[in-house]
């Protein structure tokens, strides 16, 4: 028997017979052409292939997984089509005379390179996304398929050095019952897919698998990140009758659906969702999230080359209101800075990002790119139950000039007879010492404050949370961080607002007691969370 750990990324149990894949990528040789002209049509036309091979996989993955989890191939496509991307690979061809492969192996390389320096986690996955695209462009250039072999027969755990978001998808569902990985993200796309389909998923095994290994019983745990080739008798129940009782455990937590979050002595709370995107609406509704706490709207601007227009931004947030009917949705303005970083906005590098030019400081500074998000925002509020938020807030003077730059916006639209709700709900994060520190004053400006527990965590204990050496002193129990909250509820409540919570710190059921006892009215938490924690709060 053998044990290994890696990180569990997709909960669930699998035991099974392991089949290893290995890829069959080859090391790409720089070779000198003597028509470079001839060499970028030749990337042209594999581009185009790449391209194809894309939109059936979209379509099948939309069959199978809904239309939300296909826009990552349409993403997919998008990144094989962007200027920058493209012209790097044609120019260097032409300007050394390479060949395609080349050229597209290295601006991969270039590129996965940039995403994987950013502070971002979720950038940092980006990464592998631009390696399955330019991989799939040079294995057509090659006439070459990605992987040596596939998987054969059902009731097999798949192991790989990694899996791409296109191989993930493509695994049949039927047929594979989880997969281990000795590389990837818990925030790649790989480890979004496996979760949607419900494969128990471990990553960061850097064991080595052999194809000697293939055939071999193994377990894997996706909660515990535990990985088990050939376990002994004894072992085996025990992960067996694991496996059970999580199954179990799973459709217990569906009857939870419709029902009430409120505990024994009748308190209710609200139990809304953090979402990123429009497609992430499919995962709050089957997860009976009853609003969303949390719209990162950011995200509409990390995923686009350039601003994104008043119209693409009105069409995501008019798709989110309608898909949630009468449930509220919270929209934060633009956070963009620290760790969340887009080129076109010019940003100049900060020693100390997390500290600087970020969130409301930049849509204050340049009023022109927050009064297209608040159109966009408060246009799509005649289609639903939309509340504005503004992040990173420090001072009452802040709130104040970022709700007198809203009531411009709104004047402008109602001379041009646009619909809007003019009683729209206006919040502020808490996530600064000073801004807990000016609640009392805070609270008589706003609708209601929400407090995001990662950065009120760094600020209060000064430790970067991007800073991985700092764990065991960036503690989110902290005594200090726990009576910031508190105040913050009572300051809310005294002004007679709500508050809520949209920090991974509203998951943590060990906290779940706390927060009752806070008063807490509202806990935002990714659709994944929401049933564990309604059961939680039932069995209070």
């Amino acid at each position: 028997m053998k044990s290994f750990q890696g990180v569990g990324v997709s909960a669930g149990i699998a035991i099974g017979p392991v089949q290893v894949l290995h890829t069959a990528n080859e090391a790409v040789i720089r070779r000198v052409v003597e028509d470079p002209q001839a060499e970028v049509e030749r990337f042209r036309a594999a581009q185009t292939t790449a391209i194809q091979q894309l939109g059936v996989i979209r379509d099948s993955t939309a069959a199978k997984l809904g239309e939300g989890k296909a826009e990552l191939f349409d993403t997919h496509r998008l990144m094989l089509r962007d200027p920058e991307y493209v012209s790097s690979i044609e120019d260097l061809i032409m300007s050394s005379s390479v060949n395609a492969e080349f050229a597209v192996n290295s601006t991969m390389e270039q590129f996965a390179a940039m995403f994987e320096a950013m502070d971002n986690s979720y950038m940092q996955a980006r990464a592998s996304d631009i390696r399955d695209v330019s991989q799939r462009v040079i294995d057509i250039l090659g006439n070459r398929d990605g992987n040596d072999s596939t998987v054969q027969g059902s009731g097999h755990i798949v192991a790989a050095e990694d899996l791409a978001p296109s191989e993930t998808v493509q695994l049949d569902r039927s047929a594979v019952l989880g997969f281990v990985t000795e590389q990837g993200s818990s925030n790649s796309h790989t480890a979004i897919l496996a979760r949607t389909m419900g494969l128990p998923v471990v990553i960061g095994v850097h064991k080595g698998f052999e194809s000697s290994d293939t055939g071999e019983m193994m377990v894997v745990d996706g909660s515990t990140g535990t990985v088990i080739i050939d376990p002994d008798d004894a072992t085996l129940q025990q992960y067996r009758e694991k496996q059970s009782g999580f199954e179990e455990h799973v459709r217990l937590l569906q009857k939870l659906k419709g029902q009430a979050t409120r505990t024994s002595t009748g308190q209710t709370v609200r139990l809304y969702a953090n979402i990123g995107r429009p497609s992430d609406v499919t995962a709050v509704l089957a997860n009976d999230g009853e609003g969303i706490g949390l719209f990162r709207s950011e995200f509409l601007y990390l995923e686009s080359a350039d601003f994104p227009t008043e119209e693409y931004q009105f069409e995501a947030y008019r798709e989110v209101a309608q898909k949630m009917g009468d449930r509220l949705v919270v929209i934060r303005t633009l956070d963009i800075g620290a760790d969340k970083q887009a080129d076109y906005f010019g940003l100049e590098h900060e020693d100390n990002p997390a500290l600087g030019y970020r969130a409301i400081r930049i849509c204050l500074t340049q009023p022109e790119i927050f009064k297209v998000q608040l159109r966009a925002l408060l246009r799509a509020s005649a289609y639903g139950n939309i509340a504005v938020m503004f992040p990173m807030i420090t001072s009452v003077s802040e709130v104040r000039e970022a709700k007198g730059i809203l009531s411009q916006v709104k004047s402008e639209l109602r001379a041009a007879h646009v619909r809007f709700n003019e009683d729209i709900a206006v919040g502020i994060m808490i996530e600064t010492p000073a801004s807990v520190i000016m609640a009392d004053e805070l609270a008589a400006e706003v609708d209601f404050f929400s407090i995001g527990t990662n950065d009120l965590t760094q600020y209060t204990l000064a430790c970067d949370r991007q800073n991985p050496n700092l764990g065991r002193f960036a503690d989110p129990h902290s005594p200090a961080v726990l009576r910031m909250i508190d105040m913050t509820v009572k300051a809310a409540h005294d002004h007679g607002i709500w508050c809520g919570i949209c920090g991974e710190l509203g998951a943590d059921v060990a906290l779940t007691d706390t927060f009752l006892d806070m008063g807490i009215d509202e806990l935002s938490v990714s659709p994944k969370s929401i049933l564990p924690l309604r059961e939680a709060i039932r069995k209070r």
